[in-house]
Formats: C-alpha cells, structure tokens, sequence
C-alpha cells in the first residue's frame, strides 16, 4: 500500500495568534487566520476551499489543538487506511454533551472486539480532522454557513465518521473564542477520552 501524502492547514483565531502560528511553524502548515472574529464555520469552509486546491489529502487543526509524539506517521497511517472516510483524530469529553454516553458505548465496543476506531454519524469536533478528497467538492457544494464548524463540514459530507480510539491530539481546554449560537456557557472539561501516546499496544 503506497503511503498516503498529506498537507495540513491550521485555522487560527488572531486572539490565539501565537500558539496558532506555533503549531503551523511545527508542522510546516499553511495558516489561516481569522483577523476579523468571522467565527469557525467561516474559517473552516476557506481550510476546505484550500484543501480542495492540493494535489493531496489535507489535515485541518483548530489552533488549540496539542499535538502527540508521532502525530504525523500516525495520520499518514490512518488516511492510508481509510482513504474515503472523514475522520476526527480527536474524540473529545464534555462537549457536545448528547453524544457522550454513545462514545463511551461505542469505545468499550471497540475494547471488546479489540477494534481501534469507532464510527459515529456526525463530525461532532472540529480541533483535528481530515476530510477525503473524493468529497471535497460535495463538502462545499452542501455548506450550511448557519452550522457549527465541525457539524457544517460532516453534515455537508454525509456517511461515517471515523473516530481512531485513541486520539491522535488532545484539545487546550481554554476559553472558547467562538460565539456560540445557543449563548449557552461552555462548562464542561473539553479533553480527549484517549490519548495515543499512552496506548500500548
């Protein structure tokens, strides 16, 4: 199986500006940075635009992603595998509230088929995911601008939604910079269920 190329873009919010420009400089991304507070859906929809301009798969990360040991090998291992799939490389606690319970369902699942991903109908987080190329143009075509980020860009796709058990990046639980449109506080601990560098296989 020949390995899979891949770009990664970094969305960025100009309040976030160095830790935004950190991780594009670490994984020699292309950055796009909200100067304007525009909000995620608008900053995600120019990451797919761009995306769909490369001649490869493309990785989008949200600024307040924490990248693991090996992130790079790993996705190039993940996208190899599932060439046609959205996947999230972040599987988060907290929010969205409604689907914890099917995660952690779905995560003990894997465990007892000793499975290493669990499918979910929705993108349900927008801090690190790769859509395929074959559904890029179908992604735009079906933009939702009143969405969520991430909801936008899954919704927009359709299909399955691979979720690796064990996230490739866990999430800087800070104060969110988005203007969310039920106003409702962002309370709950937004971390990864798992995380990949302590997985021993």
């Amino acid at each position: 199986m020949v390995e899979a190329q891949i770009k990664v873009v970094v969305v960025g919010h100009h309040s976030r500006r160095h830790q935004a420009c950190q991780l594009a400089h670490l994984l020699d991304a292309h950055l796009l940075m909200d100067e304007g507070d525009n909000g995620a859906n608008w900053n995600h929809r120019r990451a797919i635009e761009w995306a769909d301009q490369q001649a490869c798969r493309v990785v989008i990360l949200e600024d307040d992603a924490l990248l693991l040991p090996g992130f790079t090998d790993s996705v190039r291992e993940w996208v190899t595998r599932f060439p046609d799939n959205l996947i999230s490389f972040y599987l988060g606690t907290g929010r969205p509230p409604q689907y914890q319970q099917q995660i952690a369902a779905s995560l003990i699942d894997a465990d007892r088929r000793r499975g290493d991903y669990i499918t979910m109908d929705r993108l349900i987080h927008g801090v690190c995911y790769s859509p395929p190329v074959s559904g890029l143009t179908r992604i735009m075509q079906n933009w939702n601008r009143t969405k969520a980020a991430d909801y936008a860009v899954g919704d927009a796709l359709g299909g399955k939604v691979i979720y690796p058990c064990y996230s490739l990046v866990d999430h800087a639980d800070g104060v969110t910079v988005e203007r969310h449109h039920d106003n409702e506080p962002r309370n709950e601990r937004r971390r990864a269920w798992r995380l990949a560098m302590t997985h021993q296989p």
